[in-house]
């Protein structure tokens, strides 16, 4: 039972006391004994730091020591308990407080999922740090972190520090060593990883050693990576499900001449690079250094203008600074590596892996497709030379069917129904809906490509169109249900906005919109009937002198809305 998210919750449902003669309760657990500051009332300022400076890089750590947190996780609202207030006080919202209670507990555990949007945000704390290893903006990884169980995780400077995402509070910190290198992590606001521990690796030199770190902020016993191993199979990066990830082209050298390929400027190339060398990735446990799997990628024929070397950096972590004199670089390859998949990219060799060592995309023509693993399962293969084609397949990377058109699944989803999939782009402005094995449920004729499907949410698909529309359709049947239009009537956006991101609280649809402009904003809509419930224009939020930056990100962390930036992290609600 947690104090502070039960004052939270039922404050929420009844802001004014007036309203209905509803009351506001402070439940405290018993057993627990001792808090380390009282409940902060509603509106109150948040904490600012762990060391109640905002500097928590100021902390001085031992390698491998944890600095316990003031946790503050505050009690989550069971609906039977709201049952029961509801009868002692005798206040007649019985129901609604069970369905109320209930529906914000489902919203904890959904993807995109908020307690509470139904009006304007403001902050409630803030946590001021570096969010990010050393030399991120170099790598050009921002705002990386991963929702690890309950917690915000992510790596500051040579730290791995886990927020309470109700209070910014920080749960745990702990100091990794030199050069340190922590995964799956994923930018916020695109990728943001969801996973049960994080890899970590540290110290320089030839001899870096693996740690698995959970929720508890409870590090594995270290283990060295020796020299050996990375002459053998590659240098090491943290992999997916508690493993470290090794990978090198393999194979003989091309003869000299073999391929014509020739690019004098990134958009200026000619011939194929025919002949080149395989990449092969193994998978060890980062604990026991046991190998789980071994794939090798085959090199393909590739067009020059895919082999030009335009990532940031190879998959050792070296720099890759572009060659003007030379820009084909036909040996070099990097990876993304997210909770369930990694994505391979380097001349010849562009497919994807899970996180079992099924090979996906290695049938297709490099820099013709893509692959991305669903939430609930299972992974899509889509394709985009000339008529756009998506694959599914399960979690045990085994093919379910293919669909026409570029398929999405939501942003944020209420956890009401089974997810679906939204599919458009194969022939027309129209949209269509298929359920996750494949089956097609039903087909929109209606005018308005599908840009961005936003959320799934009492009972309707809601997306954006590639005019910028708003749009519900019945998750059922496909009938339109409502259309927003953010330019009309309400003039106060240009016509070239555009919405980057969705959440929830199965009542209002939370909509992170943007201009060409720069300027950023956010729009709640009642999911039933479209209406406009608030807005917040430009970056302020309300109760605070700071914007929503133009770096940061939001992310729903156990129903909490955070912002994440390079310089730190909010808590908005």
């Amino acid at each position: 039972m947690k104090p502070t998210r039960t004052r939270h919750t039922l404050d929420r449902m009844a802001r004014d006391p007036d309203e209905g003669g509803a009351f506001v309760f402070d439940l405290v657990d018993d057993d627990v004994a001792d808090l380390e500051a009282p409940l902060t009332p509603s509106g109150a300022d948040g904490p600012s730091g762990a060391d109640g400076e905002g500097d928590p890089d100021g902390v001085d750590l031992a390698p491998g020591e944890v600095l316990s947190g003031t946790l503050g996780r505050g009690l989550r609202v069971l609906a039977p308990v709201l049952a029961v207030l509801a009868v002692v006080v005798g206040t007649g919202f019985a129901v609604d407080g069970v369905r109320d209670g209930a529906r914000m507990e489902r919203m904890r555990d959904v993807h995109g999922g908020v307690v509470d949007v139904s009006a304007p945000l403001r902050e409630t704390w803030e946590w001021d740090g570096r969010v990010g290893p050393v030399g991120v903006a170099d790598e050009g990884r921002w705002n990386e972190v991963a929702v690890l169980g309950d917690l915000l995780a992510f790596q500051s400077g040579e730290d791995l520090v886990a927020l309470d995402p109700a209070t910014g509070d920080e749960a745990w910190r702990l100091r990794l060593g030199e050069d340190p290198d922590c995964g799956p992590q994923g930018s916020v606001g695109w990728a943001e990883a969801v996973t049960s521990q994080l890899v970590c690796l540290a110290d320089a030199g030839p001899d870096r050693v693996a740690v698995v770190v959970g929720p508890d902020g409870v590090a594995s016993a270290e283990r060295t990576l020796g020299a050996a191993d990375a002459r053998r199979y590659g240098a090491a990066r943290p992999g997916p499900d508690g493993t470290v990830l090794r990978a090198e082209r393999v194979g003989p050298e091309p003869p000299s001449g073999a391929n014509d390929g020739v690019c004098t400027s990134p958009g200026e190339c000619t011939g194929t690079v025919e002949v080149g060398r395989a990449v092969r990735i193994r998978s060890e446990d980062a604990v026991t250094g046991e190998e789980r799997w071994r794939v090798t990628v085959p090199f393909r024929s590739t067009r020059a203008d895919q082999c030009t070397n335009w990532y940031a950096t190879h998959w050792d972590g070296s720099s890759n600074m572009m060659d003007l004199d030379d820009m084909v670089d036909d040996d070099g390859f990097g990876a993304r590596i997210t909770a369930d998949v990694v994505q391979l990219y380097g001349c010849g060799v562009e497919s994807a892996v899970t996180g079992d060592g099924v090979l996906l995309g290695a049938e297709s023509e490099p820099g013709t497709r893509g692959v991305e693993s669903l939430r609930t399962g299972g992974y899509m293969l889509y394709t985009f030379d000339g008529a756009v084609s998506s694959t599914l397949y399960d979690a045990d990377g085994g093919l379910v069917g293919e669909i026409d058109g570029y398929v999405l699944e939501p942003t944020a989803v209420d956890g009401s129904e089974p997810e679906t999939l939204l599919a458009s782009g194969a022939s027309g402005p129209s949209v269509r809906s298929y359920a996750l094995d494949g089956t097609s449920r039903w087909d929109d004729a209606a005018p308005g490509e599908m840009q961005l499907f936003l959320a799934q949410v009492g009972g309707a698909a809601i997306f954006q169109t590639g005019a910028g529309q708003v749009r519900a359709l019945d998750l059922a049947t496909g009938t339109e249900q409502w259309t927003w239009d953010p330019a009309e009537p309400d003039e106060a956006y240009p016509n070239d906005l555009y919405v980057t991101r969705a959440f929830t609280d199965g009542q209002f649809v939370l909509l992170v919109v943007e201009t060409s402009a720069g300027g950023k904003g956010l729009v709640a809509l009642d999911a039933v009937s479209g209406e406009v419930a608030w807005e917040q224009h430009g970056f302020e939020v309300s109760s605070s002198d700071k914007a929503l930056g133009p770096s940061s990100g939001l992310v729903a962390v156990d129903g909490n809305l955070l912002e994440v930036a390079p310089g730190g992290v909010r808590g908005l609600g």
